[in-house]
């Protein structure tokens, strides 16, 4: 599929890059567009492109085939001045051995399955464990270690990358041959948006996010503690030791998980064991596009809002990056130096009937839609 692709679309990709220029704001010395180079050659030796999208305002985000992964995101500080927010790898290489799900899509059931295994229509079905004892995001190669087709797209109001692949029947265990498409769209507005669509031949598991690790002060500024975060959650999904959730549904007042006003992430952090790594109940888990959570960073003036149609949204702040990964630009990333704000239906809820499904059925669209709104205070 990628060779008639790359083959046959220079001329269409040159037209959506003059059509983006014609479509720039002149007055703010911009353009929108979008620029598609190579980015480099998997282990296995698949061709693998980088897509850059530019708002007029100046906003970059940069994108891959392999794992969809979002690379960079260029946005600026309350003085103007741009930089990358998001984490990243120094190469695919890099991505391909060392990730912790840096800027992928992760699927085709994102977070963790309780002992890697669910029953579905009457079949029992085992998954891989990848994160002893449970199966996490999708496997050993779930969707953040695959090659994505990709074309670019313009809007009136945008730029974007829509990303294609076709998971097969059984592939990490899944039932059902599963086509996914995911778009990233820039806008003039300064939003990131991701839509996810996906359909099935057979009942099976879905539950895709996105997983990049944020830093509003920048990738290379150190850790994340000193932002502040709010959760639109009353509510939360406790978890055992392996982050399994014991199927209650909790409140967070009165806990060091209560973001429902806004607070340092290290203001209570000492008081969580590990840090934090859970799902929080939105407080509108309608398919409704609904305010999820607002991050800001007191030092730049930086502030990211998201908003989105699932249920739940999980926070990690970053436990696990521990000095040692060397990632983009040569920074080395400390404990603590992104958080990721998933949006999501809940961890293992395949094995919680009780809980909003996951389970997408012959004839029926998964949809899922979460907006990123940059700003600055």
């Amino acid at each position: 599929m990628k060779m008639p692709y790359h083959a046959a679309c220079l001329g269409a990709l040159t037209a959506v890059m003059l059509l983006s220029t014609i479509a720039a704001s002149a007055d703010k010395g911009n353009t929108m567009g979008i620029e598609v180079t190579p980015y480099g050659t998997t282990s296995d030796g698949v061709a693998v492109e980088q897509f850059t999208l530019t708002n007029t305002n100046g906003l970059k985000a940069v994108l891959i085939e392999y794992g969809a992964i979002l690379v960079s995101l260029e946005t600026p500080d309350r003085e103007g001045a741009l930089a990358n927010i998001t984490l990243g790898c120094p190469d695919l290489a890099s991505y391909e051995a060392n990730s912790p799900y840096f800027g992928a899509i992760a699927g085709r059931c994102a977070n963790r399955i309780a002992k890697g295994k669910f029953t579905l229509d009457g079949t029992e079905y085992t998954l891989a464990i990848n994160n002893e004892p449970n199966h996490l995001h999708g496997g050993v190669k779930g969707f953040d270690k695959v090659v994505w087709t990709a074309e670019g797209f313009t809007t009136d109001n945008g730029v974007g990358v829509k990303f294609t692949y076709v998971s097969k029947d059984m592939e990490e265990g899944y039932p059902g041959t599963l086509t996914s498409v995911v778009k990233y769209t820039l806008t003039n507005d300064n939003k990131l948006s991701f839509d996810y669509e996906a359909t099935t031949d057979k009942a099976t598991v879905v539950n895709l996010t996105q997983h990049s690790y944020w830093n509003l002060g920048g990738h290379g500024a150190g850790t994340i503690l000193d932002h502040e975060l709010i959760i639109n959650a009353a509510n939360y999904t406790p978890a055992d030791e392996t982050f399994i959730p014991t199927g209650e549904i909790a409140p967070v007042a009165g806990t060091p998980v209560d973001f429902t006003a806004p607070a340092a992430i290290g203001a209570r952090i000492d008081q969580v064991p590990g840090g934090y790594d859970l799902n929080y109940v939105l407080n509108d888990t309608s398919t409704d596009l609904h305010h999820a959570a607002t991050v800001s960073d007191p030092k730049t003036g930086r502030v990211m809002e998201i908003h989105t149609t699932e249920p739940g949204i999980q926070f990690y702040s970053g436990n696990f990056l521990d000095g040692s990964f060397e990632g983009l630009d040569g920074v080395i990333y400390p404990k603590h130096s992104g958080f990721c704000l998933e949006t999501q239906h809940y961890p293992d809820s395949i094995n919680k009937p009780e809980w909003p499904t996951v389970v997408l059925k012959p004839g029926e669209t998964y949809r899922h839609h979460t907006v990123h709104t940059f700003t600055t205070k």
